[in-house]
């Protein structure tokens, strides 16, 4: 990590909001352990509270840092600083603060309840999420100028990939469901970041009954081992493709 990168992150971390945000995970994390009756009750729960309020903190978040940091970008532009090292700086200080408040938050109660496969992979798919959110804010917060414009797409986004993208596929599901749609329903949740991560702690679980529709054709289409290589590209896809555009954008952006 360079120094503009380090400077960022330990800003970041002693902002109030990130502090909240590591106690809410926190504790949140310990009551759904011990209030559980079983273990997997827990890891499905803390499984869907991170898979909710991640990308939410990690889109907002990332998104007003860079509107309120203009001026320092700014300032930094004046300097003999590449503008692809000053883009990666920011993301680079931003994900990684954000992934240590989840670490910290969730991961350690995680890790305490199932030091196994399972709770490993719960926390990857978080530390993903986290890097994925980050990547379409900085691509929001880079392609429009106005603040409340750039909030307002970041919760859109958090919308669609959280609650609305699966109304809208099963609702396609529905309307196709006499034609064979096993090809277009394996493309289709290719294309939600947070239904890939879903789906690979279901199958890590093995809670059949709770893959729905579209994880059942997944994994019985592709098979559940090219299936889980196969989501892990398109969720390593989701944090390059965004963040690459973005800083493609940034590079030709005339910042003032």
């Amino acid at each position: 990590m360079n120094n503009i990168a380090r400077i960022i992150f330990f800003d970041i971390l002693k902002s109030k909001i990130t502090f909240v945000y590591f106690i809410v995970l926190a504790l949140v994390s310990w009551i759904s352990f011990l209030l559980e009756e079983s273990l997997s009750k827990g890891l499905l729960t803390v499984t869907y509270i991170v898979l909710f309020s991640v990308p939410l903190m990690a889109l907002l978040y990332s998104t007003i840092y860079i509107y309120n940091s203009k001026e320092f970008i700014t300032l930094l532009l004046s300097q003999p600083i590449k503008r692809g090292k000053l883009w990666s700086s920011l993301y680079a200080g931003v994900s990684t603060s954000l992934c240590m408040a989840f670490l910290l938050g969730a991961g350690i109660p995680i890790l305490i309840y199932s030091f196994n496969g399972t709770g490993f992979l719960i926390i990857a798919m978080g530390v993903g999420i986290t890097l994925i959110s980050a990547s379409i804010a900085f691509l929001i917060a880079v392609m429009t100028d106005d603040k409340s414009v750039g909030i307002g797409l970041s919760i859109l986004c958090w919308l669609f990939f959280t609650l609305l993208y699966d109304a809208i596929m099963m609702f396609l599901l529905f309307q196709f469901s006499d034609y064979p749609i096993d090809i277009l329903t394996v493309l289709l949740l290719m294309l939600n970041p947070v239904d890939l991560a879903r789906l690979q702690i279901m199958m890590q679980l093995d809670v059949s009954a709770m893959l729905g529709y579209s994880g059942a054709v997944f994994t019985h289409f592709l098979g559940s081992t090219f299936s889980t290589i196969l989501s892990f590209i398109f969720l390593i896809a989701w944090i390059v493709i965004p963040y690459r555009i973005s800083l493609k954008i940034f590079g030709k952006k005339d910042i003032a």
